[in-house]
């Protein structure tokens, strides 16, 4: 029985391990679906409503997993699309936090979850004005071009570039990303994401050719 002690051992460890990731990776592709459903399929007027309860089920998976970077760039994911719906009282406090935990996630592992920490942070310092919050192009640029080192053939890495470069009217360049976002490979088990994402790119394009002159 001695002999084989070690392959039981790591067979324990390995079922353990398991038993910990899979909750969390059942947890987050929940949230990831509930996301879409949210923010693509909800009547707009109901999604402030159904982001709000959305980003309270986040903050538990976040809270059930502690230095795990997975939940808090959901947690800030959902938390920042929920500013997009507010009015602008509520929407700059919601945003800062979003940017909070996306910053927490960052610091944790940068990489996780192909970058999307720093797309996420990018986009918010690019949406979210200056003068009355945190925005600043410069660093939506610096964590952009980050997040594309770490997937250069990513749908929302590529798109939310594009769309960085559209706001700040370099519309040849724009056009290039949004075409390579429509044409990056399709995400497992994300067909809900990927379908509101192409939208989201085929009027990007839409934008860049009616602001460029269709050249």
């Amino acid at each position: 029985m001695k002999k084989y002690a070690w392959l039981i051992a790591l067979l324990f460890a390995a079922n353990s391990a398991f038993a910990e990731t899979a909750p969390l990776d059942a947890s987050i592709e929940k949230l990831q679906h509930d996301w879409a459903t949210a923010n693509y399929q909800t009547p707009e007027k109901d999604r402030e409503a159904a982001l709000k309860k959305l980003s309270e089920q986040a903050h538990q998976v976040t809270a059930s997993n502690p230095g795990r970077a997975e939940p808090l760039i959901w947690e800030g994911i959902i938390t920042s699309t929920l500013a997009k719906y507010q009015g602008k009282l509520s929407a700059g406090s919601t945003a800062k936090a979003a940017r909070d935990l996306l910053l927490a996630a960052e610091k944790i592992d940068a990489n996780a979850m192909d970058g999307s920490a720093l797309t996420s942070l990018g986009s918010l310092y690019y949406k979210v004005p200056r003068f009355i919050s945190f925005g600043d192009h410069d660093k939506a640029r610096e964590y952009l071009e980050r997040a594309l080192k770490i997937n250069p053939n990513g749908i929302d890495s590529n798109y939310f570039y594009a769309d960085f470069l559209l706001e700040r009217g370099e519309y040849a360049k724009s056009l290039e990303y949004f075409k390579k976002a429509l044409n990056a490979p399709a995400r497992p088990n994300r067909e809900d994401a990927d379908s509101g994402r192409k939208a989201d790119i085929q009027e990007g394009i839409k934008q860049v050719e009616k602001k460029s002159g269709g050249h």
